[in-house]
């Protein structure tokens, strides 16, 4: 992430992410750009209100795997590690529901395009109801004190294989820490994340999933949930996400639209 410091070692897209290991609209006020008014208290997350934008991916038996986001009615962003080696046609997409077994919507996917060097991804989607307005991209994902929020359908147990994916979609706030508390982080493309209290954050499931902040209100993207940024087992320090914005002239590039 370019507002910070630009000296972290590179390191392998295929680290370990967040992809599950286990088989498997309207929103409440954000918070401000300043960190203030946190309304909720994912590892040490709550549950979460349907987001109109938030997808799981699933297989076709509606199995949850990863998570993504809208952002077009034909287009969603997520890791790169989730959806590697799979085809179209063995991929769902429930959007707009904070349930991943109902509601919403369920789309296929039309089309893969991973980054040919980093953990990020935009798949092509059959259409997206317009009940379901996708997120704009952020202009920059922010300085490091930047108030976030993920979510995602991941484990809700630190440990891997410890528990299932849950059936409600979960949510934490979160704030972006200086690279040098994820250790491997690619300063200029990605987002170190807190975990709050040293107990809470990404975990397995919630990979490709949204970060997110607010401009002027909105929600905007910021990043998409990569990998821990110390070690296996969840929550125990800052996770790194994708630095969305950073990947825009890319995602540009794949769709054809200004995003």
């Amino acid at each position: 992430m370019m507002l910070r410091s630009l000296a972290a070692a590179l390191i392998a897209v295929t680290a370990v992410g967040f992809a599950s290991t286990a088989p498997a609209l309207a929103a409440p006020a954000p918070p401000d750009e300043k960190g203030i008014a946190y309304q909720p208290d994912v590892v040490g997350g709550s549950p979460a209100p349907a987001y109109s934008f938030a997808v799981s991916l699933q297989n076709l038996s509606g199995s949850h795997f990863c998570g993504a986001s809208v952002v077009h009615a034909k287009w969603a962003i997520t890791a790169r590690h989730c959806v590697v080696g799979k085809s179209p046609g063995s991929i769902q997409a429930r959007v707009g529901s904070s349930n991943r077994t109902t509601g919403g919507q369920v789309v296929g996917v039309t089309s893969i395009t991973t980054h040919p060097s980093y953990d990020i991804a935009v798949i092509g989607l059959t259409t997206v109801n317009a009940l379901y307005p996708p997120i704009v991209i952020a202009a920059s994902s922010g300085a490091v004190g930047t108030s976030t929020r993920i979510m995602g359908w991941g484990q809700t147990c630190p440990s891997p294989g410890g528990c299932g994916a849950p059936i409600q979609l979960q949510q934490l706030n979160t704030s972006i820490v200086a690279d040098g508390g994820c250790a491997g982080v690619n300063a200029a493309q990605e987002i170190c994340t807190s975990n709050p209290g040293g107990v809470a954050g990404a975990c397995y499931g919630d990979s490709g999933g949204p970060q997110v902040k607010t401009v002027g209100g909105a929600w905007q993207l910021v990043g998409a949930t990569s990998r821990s940024g110390g070690g296996s087992t969840c929550a125990v320090a800052p996770s790194i996400y994708m630095d969305v914005p950073h990947f825009r002239p890319w995602i540009q590039g794949v769709t054809g639209l200004p995003l």
